[in-house]
C-alpha cells in the first residue's frame, strides 16, 4: 500500500537547515573564541601601557629610589569603570615601596626582565589578571631590577567578550535565516521540473498512453524513461485486453444465441412431461447465462468507461426515460402493470450518459426479475440536492439485513435462491463514481420496496 512520505523539498531543506545550524555552531564557537582573544588583547594594552607608566615613575633622588605614580596610569586602567585595580611596585631589594604587600603572582620576577609577562590569577576571592613588569635601575648608589605588579578584575572584559559575542550571535543567526530563506527558494525553484512532469501526467487523457515528450533535468531523465517503458508496456496490455474482451464477448454471446435459438425450436408438444420440464430448465439456463454474461461484459465497460470518459451535464429524466423502455420487454405480463413518472423541471447531473442508463435498466431488470408481482413504478424525483430515481414494486422486496450484501458482485438479490449477479454492483459503482449512492427504502403501508439511484445535482457536489 502506497503511503506519501514527506516531501522532496522539506527533506533538502532541512538537511540544509542541518548543515546551516552546525556551519552557525562552528562560527558562533569561532567568534566566542576570537571576542575573548580581542577583548583580552585591549584590557591587556590597557595594563601594559599603565605598568609602563609606572615603571617611568621610578627614579634615583639623593640615592634612593622613589616613585611618583602618574595619575595617567590610573585613569588609562579607569577606562574599565567595572573593575577593581591592584597594584604593588618593589624595589630591587624585593621589598615592597607602594602597594598591596601581598599581591604575589606565582611567577618569578626575573621572567619579566626582557619583557612584561601577563597571567591570571585569584586574589581576594576574584579572578585577576595581572602584569609583572621589570625596570632595570642603573645608579652608583642603587641597582638591579625593580618590579611592578598590576592587577585588574576580569568584570569589564567578560561584559565586553559578552557583548561581542551577542552581536555575532544576531549576526550569524540573520545570515543563517537569510541563507536558509534563499536555500528555500533555490529547491523550490529547482524542484519546478518535477511538478511540472507530475501536472503533464495529471493533465494527460487516460487513453494517452504515448511516450512523455517533457524538457526535465538530466537528473529526471532515468525517471522519465521509466514512466514511457511503463506506459509502453500498459499500452500493450491494454490493446491485448480489450482484443481479448472484444473475442471472448463475440465467442460467447454466438453460441448462446444459437443455443437460445435451437432451444426454441424443439416442439414441446411432441415431448413427454418429464422432458418438458428439462427442456424448461435448459431454456431458463441458458436465459440466465446470456444475462450473467451481459453483465460481465457491461461491468468491464462501466469501469473502463468511468476511467476514460469525461463527465458531462445529463438530464436525469431523459437518461431515465431511456433506460426505461430499454428495459421493460415487449412480451412483459399484461397483468403487470408499470408507469414512468418524472418533474416538470430538468434534473441535471454530473455523468457519462451510457454508464448512468445502464446503471438504471440493471435496477429496473432486477425488479422486474426478482420483485415485481403485479406493479412496477419508475419515478424521477428532484430534490433541492439531489436528483432521485426511484424504481418501486409490489414484492416481498429484500430483508434490511441483506441490504449492505447485494450491491456486492455476485450476491443475488432474490432470497431462496443461489443465483448471483451483478446488476446492484454494477449500478452501485456508477452511483459511487458520480458522487452519489445506492439506497433501499422497505414497504409500508401506502409505497412498495423502493430502490433509490440518489445523485447530487450538477454545483452541488464534486464526483
Amino acid at each position: 500500500m502506497y503511503r506519501p512520505e514527506s516531501s522532496l523539498f522539506s527533506r533538502l531543506l532541512l538537511r540544509v537547515a542541518i548543515v546551516l545550524a552546525v556551519g552557525a555552531a562552528i562560527l558562533m564557537s569561532a567568534a566566542w573564541l576570537y571576542v575573548r582573544t580581542a577583548a583580552d588583547e585591549a584590557y591587556d594594552r590597557l595594563l601594559q601601557g599603565a605598568a609602563l607608566q609606572m615603571l617611568e615613575g621610578l627614579t634615583v633622588e639623593d640615592g634612593k629610589l622613589v616613585v611618583n605614580l602618574p595619575s595617567s596610569a590610573f585613569e588609562l586602567l579607569g577606562l574599565a569603570g567595572r573593575d577593581r585595580i591592584f597594584y604593588r611596585v618593589i624595589d630591587p631589594a624585593g621589598e615592597t615601596m607602594t602597594g598591596y604587600e601581598d599581591l604575589t603572582p606565582e611567577v618569578d620576577l626575573s621572567r619579566a626582565r626582557p619583557g612584561p609577562i601577563l597571567l591570571n590569577m585569584h586574589y581576594r576571592g576574584e579572578p585577576l589578571r595581572v602584569i609583572v613588569a621589570g625596570k632595570a635601575i642603573s645608579d652608583p648608589s642603587t641597582s638591579g631590577w625593580a618590579h611592578v605588579v598590576i592587577g585588574q578584575t576580569t568584570q569589564a572584559r567578560q561584559v565586553l567578550a559578552s557583548e561581542l559575542s551577542t552581536r555575532a550571535l544576531a549576526l550569524v543567526a540573520a545570515m543563517s535565516a537569510l541563507a536558509l530563506a534563499g536555500t528555500a527558494l533555490a529547491i523550490r525553484y529547482s524542484l519546478r521540473p518535477v511538478s511540472a512532469l507530475g501536472e503533464t501526467l495529471v493533465a494527460r487523457d487516460p487513453q494517452d498512453l504515448t511516450p512523455l515528450t517533457v524538457d526535465v533535468p538530466r537528473e529526471l531523465s532515468p525517471f522519465v524513461s521509466s514512466i514511457n517503458h511503463f506506459m509502453r508496456r500498459l499500452d500493450e496490455r491494454v490493446k491485448l485486453l480489450q482484443r481479448f474482451i472484444a473475442d471472448s464477448a463475440h465467442q460467447i454471446r454466438t453460441p448462446l444465441t444459437a443455443l437460445s435459438a435451437q432451444v426454441s425450436l424443439i416442439d414441446e408438444n411432441s415431448l413427454p412431461d418429464s422432458d418438458r420440464r428439462h427442456l424448461e430448465r435448459v431454456r431458463n439456463r441458458a436465459g440466465e447465462l446470456a444475462r450473467f454474461t451481459n453483465q460481465l461484459l457491461n461491468h468491464a465497460m462501466v469501469i473502463h468507461r468511468f476511467d476514460s470518459a469525461q463527465l458531462v451535464p445529463l438530464d436525469l429524466t431523459r437518461v431515465a426515460r431511456k433506460a426505461f423502455r430499454a428495459a421493460i420487454p415487449i412480451t412483459i405480463d399484461p397483468d403487470i402493470v408499470v408507469s414512468f413518472e418524472a418533474p416538470d423541471e430538468d434534473v441535471v447531473v454530473l455523468g457519462d450518459e451510457l454508464s448512468l442508463r445502464e446503471a438504471i435498466v440493471n435496477v429496473i431488470d432486477n425488479s422486474l426479475r426478482h420483485g415485481t408481482v403485479s406493479r412496477l413504478e419508475v419515478r424521477v424525483v428532484h430534490t433541492p440536492e439531489f436528483g432521485l430515481v426511484e424504481v418501486e414494486d409490489d414484492g416481498p422486496g429484500i430483508p434490511e439485513a441483506d441490504w449492505g450484501q447485494v450491491t456486492r458482485r455476485f450476491v443475488t438479490s432474490k432470497s431462496g435462491e443461489g443465483s448471483a449477479g451483478l446488476g446492484f454492483a454494477i449500478s452501485s459503482e456508477v452511483a459511487a463514481a458520480l458522487g452519489g449512492e445506492l439506497t433501499f427504502r422497505s414497504r409500508n403501508e401506502e409505497h412498495g420496496f423502493t430502490v433509490v439511484l440518489k445523485l447530487p445535482l450538477r454545483g452541488q457536489g464534486k464526483p
